[in-house]
């Protein structure tokens, strides 16, 4: 499963006194990345692959590192479920690639 996911920080003072937004969602790639699924973090969205109980612990508690920040967050979430497979994250845009040759 690849899920596609942006979590933003929204309301209150400390969003903007503790270095805005980007703190926040900095927090959240943070624990992303210490989970040990595979993942890409691009502008808009984190891309993160795995099984679905692998998968949604981390969108929670990256969650939960945003709101330390801030007293409301937004989430939005995408999912691509296809369970036993694997390697998707990079595979699907191989083959992308390889019809653009």
């Amino acid at each position: 499963m690849i899920v596609a996911f942006s979590v933003a920080p929204s309301g209150g003072d400390s969003v903007e006194s503790d270095g805005g937004m980007s703190a926040a969602v900095a927090e959240a790639v943070r624990v992303v990345r210490a989970s040990g699924l595979p993942c890409q973090t691009t502008s808009m969205f984190t891309y993160l692959e795995g099984e679905w109980d692998e998968v949604m612990p981390v969108v929670k508690a990256a969650t939960d590192a945003v709101l330390a920040h801030a007293p409301r967050a937004s989430l939005v979430l995408k999912a691509d479920i296809r369970p036993g497979m694997t390697g998707q994250l990079t595979e699907k845009v191989e083959r992308i690639e390889q019809q653009l040759r």
